[in-house]
């Protein structure tokens, strides 16, 4: 079984459609975990009355106490998530139909614990810009140190192979890029499916965010989280720096 755990916060525009998105998946053995990050909009209310239409046993919703951020959130459904295999996804992000089977798929065949897969920029409605980010064949950690590549919503997980506790998130910004560089640091190689299996919702304000923080969080990373020495950092961030560009052309 896929355990797929979904942060939701202030989601309501997106969040009924993420839910069908997963119950029309071509793989059905799955349950999805929803954990709300105390959502001040009615996210809630809408997954409330969703699954008491349903009434399927695979939905299960998850309230949050107090608000502590997307890699807590994640780490809440991580807890509870009962299958072999783990599958994050974002609310406002979409997966292809196939997504879980043809990643499931390609996971067995490689016999990988981490595996994932290209994906397509979308714009605010999620429709497909014909930007596509392909993925490498293997990423290792070296190489992982160097390149913006590990799409979140297209990550599958084995639990045999890859310890729960190496997928729990650090709470510092860019967690998840952490948690891939942990993942790998402590010795297994990611296996990229180059086929367009999500798409990553980029609203047209998102493209006016802040350039310099996400530069200064990856910055961090290397320093603080990685605690790799000032040389090696100024090496990998200029080819992080460069690679991220060139994605976003």
């Amino acid at each position: 079984m896929i355990s797929i755990v979904v942060p939701v916060y202030n989601a309501a525009p997106y969040i009924e459609n993420t839910v069908q998105m997963v119950l029309q998946q071509t793989y059905q053995d799955f349950e999805l975990i929803l954990v709300d990050d105390c959502s001040t909009d009615n996210s809630v209310a809408l997954l409330e009355e969703l699954l008491e239409q349903r009434k399927d046993v695979r939905l299960r919703l998850v309230k949050k106490e107090r608000n502590q951020g997307a890699a807590a959130a994640r780490n809440t459904g991580l807890d509870m998530a009962s299958g072999r295999y783990i599958a994050f996804l974002d609310a406002d992000d979409v997966w292809l139909p196939h997504r879980l089977e043809a990643g499931l798929r390609f996971m067995e065949e490689k016999k990988a614990g981490f595996v994932f897969s290209a994906y397509e920029f979308g714009d605010e409605q999620a429709r497909g810009t014909g930007k596509i980010v392909h993925v490498p064949e293997k990423l290792t950690y070296r190489k992982a140190l160097s390149r913006t590549v590990v799409f979140t919503t297209t990550t599958l997980f084995d639990t045999t192979l890859v310890p729960k506790e190496l997928l729990r998130m650090p709470t510092v910004p860019s967690e998840d890029t952490a948690t891939w560089w942990q993942i790998l640091r402590n010795g297994h190689v990611a296996y990229g499916l180059d086929q367009v299996l999500a798409i990553y919702r980029r609203p047209a304000k998102s493209l006016s965010s802040n350039k310099l923080v996400a530069l200064q969080r990856i910055w961090n990373l290397y320093r603080k989280q990685e605690k790799l020495g000032l040389f090696s950092s100024a090496f990998y961030f200029c080819f992080w720096a460069l690679r991220a560009t060139l994605r976003r052309i």
